[in-house]
């Protein structure tokens, strides 16, 4: 393998159709001062721990020099940790609480003269109506270019009918695995072009979203949200897991492949190998904020644990490449290596598996110099690192390899009861749990990364290609 070649990366800015609202941080702290762990969801909605939603009017004229110093609420002297109906502040912002009634209809409040700051002022143009919200007429130009949704409206969830071939749906096994508690697994297969939305503990999903194209890759964010990326579409879907709706779409001029979620920065890369490019979005504002021009057509993009790097095999050349985001976005070449499934950084040390010649390859990050080259099992798909450890997925003959990086030695072998074909090692965050995918058995299994053993195999209703696990969400747009 070659040393390194230095070349400027090009980081171009991007300016975008997309926008987000950006909430003043006086009325942020004003309203978490009664509420702490308060959402403010990134198209202006304001989301209160116990699900009360609150929806900002922003002011026609907005005086800078007055501050967010209660001018009056309806009712009249109530304090925001009673949830008044309205409250106006001094600088004639707004904030107009959502009232629901025994049928799950939503309103605002209704007045008979309503004061000129609720008639005057507008909701963010770029939000997510609740759904059955009615506008009271005399407030109907607080809506602006909004489109309002109805009762009648359709989400994308559908209803999973149970296969036939699935007997009960419980799984018992998984009351002993306390981490997937409370968890929700968002599930593609190659079956349907469908979301499957699973609970853990059954083994046919709950509903799916519908999707109008085959996804690529979907990625969680925050708990709230699904970035999904699909073939023969031109933009990112961002999906609130609150409402099952398509909060907003993320326009691309090619289409989006594969995502990497920096969660410590909030920042997502999505690559678009077809213009040789990454884009970096904001996931706080879920607008772009760059467009890295590459070498070569992207993909098995990785991002570091610290996310100061960012790996990716040139599909055409099979030149593998860095791209160094703390370091104004230098890109560097690492070398060939032939049909590459998948590249981890650990250790100051780079690992690339080649599927075909069933290789693993360690280069030495500093001087870029190849250290060795090894065997692994057939048909290496997917590495995931924890620890000092790499686990190596192998397909064909559904093994899991261990390789002790602060030695560079194999240590386990981890055999899966599946005659299936294994495809991705997902990480449960914030545990020491992975879940093992099939996209050929109906089951998937999970592995306890500090044992290094299997600790539950568990079938579901369809085989599964790639998954996301969060925290089970709080619906709002239902009753």
């Amino acid at each position: 393998m070659k040393k390194l070649m230095i070349a400027l990366l090009t980081a171009v800015s991007v300016s975008s159709a997309v926008y987000a609202t950006q909430l003043p941080q006086e009325l942020k702290t004003y309203v978490e001062k009664s509420f702490p762990k308060t959402d403010f969801r990134f198209d202006g909605v304001i989301i209160l721990p116990d699900n009360t939603i609150y929806l900002p009017l922003i002011p026609a004229k907005f005086d800078t020099e007055k501050s967010f110093t209660v001018k009056s609420t309806i009712p009249s002297a109530k304090s925001f940790s009673q949830k008044p109906d309205a409250i106006i502040f001094d600088n004639d912002y707004v904030l107009l609480r959502v009232i629901t009634d025994a049928n799950g209809k939503k309103s605002l409040v209704k007045l008979q003269n309503p004061p000129i700051e609720l008639r005057t002022g507008l909701l963010p143009q770029d939000m997510l109506v609740p759904k059955n919200l009615s506008i009271p007429g005399n407030l109907k130009n607080i809506i602006g270019n909004l489109e309002i949704s109805t009762a009648k409206e359709p989400t994308l969830a559908v209803p999973v009918v149970q296969p036939k071939t699935v007997q009960g749906n419980s799984i018992a096994s998984l009351k002993l695995i306390p981490e997937l508690k409370g968890k929700t697994l968002y599930v593609s297969t190659s079956f349907s072009k469908n979301i499957q939305v699973v609970n853990p503990e059954k083994k046919v999903p709950e509903y799916a979203l519908q999707q109008q194209h085959i996804p690529i890759m979907i990625k969680g964010w925050n708990n709230e949200f699904l970035l999904v990326s699909s073939f023969d579409k031109k933009s990112i879907d961002v999906i609130s897991l609150a409402d099952d709706k398509v909060i907003k779409q993320i326009e691309l001029k090619t289409q989006p492949d594969e995502m990497i979620i920096d969660a410590k920065n909030h920042l997502a890369y999505i690559s678009t190998p077809s213009d040789f490019s990454i884009y970096v979005v904001s996931l706080d504002t879920m607008t772009l904020k760059k467009q890295i021009k590459l070498n070569g057509m992207c993909e098995k993009i990785v991002l570091s644990d610290d996310g100061t790097k960012i790996f990716y095999n040139d599909k055409q050349t099979n030149t593998i490449w860095v791209i160094e985001t703390d370091n104004n976005y230098l890109l560097k070449e690492i070398g060939t290596f032939p049909n590459v499934s998948k590249i981890a950084y650990l250790n100051d040390k780079i690992y690339i598996t080649s599927r075909t010649k069933n290789r693993l390859a360690i280069v030495d990050y500093k001087t870029m110099n190849l250290l060795s080259e090894n065997s692994v099992s057939p048909k290496p798909v997917d590495m995931l690192t924890y620890g000092n450890d790499l686990f190596i997925l192998g397909a064909s003959e559904n093994t899991i390899e261990v390789v002790d990086t602060s030695v560079d030695k194999l240590t386990d072998t981890i055999v899966l009861d599946t005659t299936g074909f294994s495809t991705k090692l997902t990480r449960i965050d914030g545990t020491n749990l992975a879940l093992v995918t099939d996209a050929k058995a109906g089951k998937y299994f999970v592995l306890n990364l500090d044992t290094k053993k299997i600790i539950s195999s568990n079938p579901v209703a369809t085989p599964v290609t790639s998954m996301v696990v969060l925290k089970k969400v709080k619906k709002i747009g239902g009753k």
